[in-house]
């Protein structure tokens, strides 16, 4: 396992393999970011964000916690949002899942988590509201389908936020994509929940 020592001298070989490659790479990326995608996404370790889509840094606004939840009353994530759509004036928003996701998998395992267990609730509720879809599921094929209902779920929960309905009515051009991604296959899959305007709200 790597220490942390490690890790900065992992650093210096990657920025100078960077600079290598563009020298002028850094010092245009420290004159300001101007990234078209916000990426919400789990906190997973094996779910890197850019690596997964293979951008560049500066090129993807990044917002990661557990199981990709977009609440109401969570000023972090909500801060984050603002930002990208009103400062930075993105133009995709990616709520993007994966299967086999810890915090689903622990909304509904009757443990007691501690604090996260809070967090857990608006998972709880996710599950609540689909209960008749996932009823007889086997236990696999039941967290995978929660796994994707979550990100529909976070989607109109996103949708829904004064920061994107604002956008809306001002004409901006902003849209919220649903995708889910196979840890075992390391693909990324396009639920077809896009949404680009209130008209396109259910």
């Amino acid at each position: 396992m790597n220490t942390p020592t490690d890790l900065l001298d992992q650093n210096k070989e990657w920025a100078n393999r960077i600079k290598k490659e563009d020298p002028r790479f850094f010092e245009q990326l420290s004159k300001g970011q101007s990234p078209n995608y916000l990426w919400i996404g789990c906190a997973d370790s094996r779910v890197p964000a850019s690596q997964v889509v293979d951008l560049a840094p500066g090129d993807m606004f990044v917002h990661r916690n557990i199981a990709n939840v977009i609440a109401h009353t969570d000023f972090n994530s909500l801060s984050v949002i603002q930002y990208a759509v009103a400062v930075l004036r993105v133009e995709h928003v990616i709520i993007c899942g994966h299967y086999g996701c810890g915090g689903v998998k622990a909304a509904f395992d009757d443990q007691n988590h501690g604090l996260i267990d809070n967090w857990l609730r608006h998972i709880q509720d996710v599950g609540r509201l689909h209960a008749d879809e996932l009823d007889g599921l086997s236990e696999d094929d039941k967290l995978n389908r929660l796994c994707e209902l979550n990100v529909a779920e976070q989607v109109r929960n996103l949708c829904q936020t004064p920061i994107v309905q604002n956008a809306w009515d001002s004409g901006q051009d902003l849209n919220v994509h649903g995708w889910i991604y196979s840890l075992a296959q390391g693909e990324i899959t396009d639920l077809e929940l896009t949404v680009s305007s209130n008209s396109d709200l259910s």
